[in-house]
């Protein structure tokens, strides 16, 4: 068992986007006939979040989702929960000063964080936390369990795709 680390920020208008943040149907849509406008409008979207899904920087909805994307977007993995929580308490000091919130700011507070997600990860779970930034912007960082995940675990591991993503 390994924990991959990720991070997002960007505004969190693009976050709200949750068409953008949810996989593809395992099914493809049915097949159009000519003539089939909205037949053929789902076929095209269908092809588009195939492609777009796994190249997006965005965070899944389901945390777990984070293990179909490009294995670019794995910032950091470690063996042990306390290395991968280090590197969640790490990021967490970097943006404190960008968070809107002085309560989450907090050390003790931060602290907490970390510790629960060493707690989380040692049990196999993933961590996802979101935080509001100043000027309306967004941090989404999670620590996802792999070999297998909890949630998911017919999802493959990034460490076994190829340079194209597959």
């Amino acid at each position: 068992m390994h924990h991959h680390g990720y991070l997002w920020t960007g505004p969190k208008q693009r976050f709200d986007e949750e068409g953008l943040r949810r996989p593809p149907h395992p099914e493809p849509p049915p097949a159009a006939a000519a003539g089939d406008g909205e037949r053929l409008r789902l076929q095209e979207r269908y092809r588009e979040v195939v492609a777009e899904f796994p190249r997006s920087n965005l965070p899944p909805i389901e945390t777990a989702h984070w293990l179909m994307k490009s294995r670019t977007s794995v910032l950091g993995t470690w063996e042990e929960p306390k290395e991968a929580a280090a590197w969640l308490g790490d990021r967490l000091a970097e943006y404190a000063p960008r968070f809107d919130s002085d309560a989450v700011r907090d050390t003790t507070h931060v602290s907490m964080l970390v510790n629960s997600a060493v707690e989380r990860l040692g049990w196999g779970g993933d961590v996802s936390l979101g935080i509001y930034l100043e000027r309306l912007s967004f941090l989404s960082l999670a620590l996802v369990t792999c070999s297998p995940n909890r949630s998911v675990p017919e999802l493959v591991c990034p460490r076994r795709l190829t340079s194209d993503g597959r």
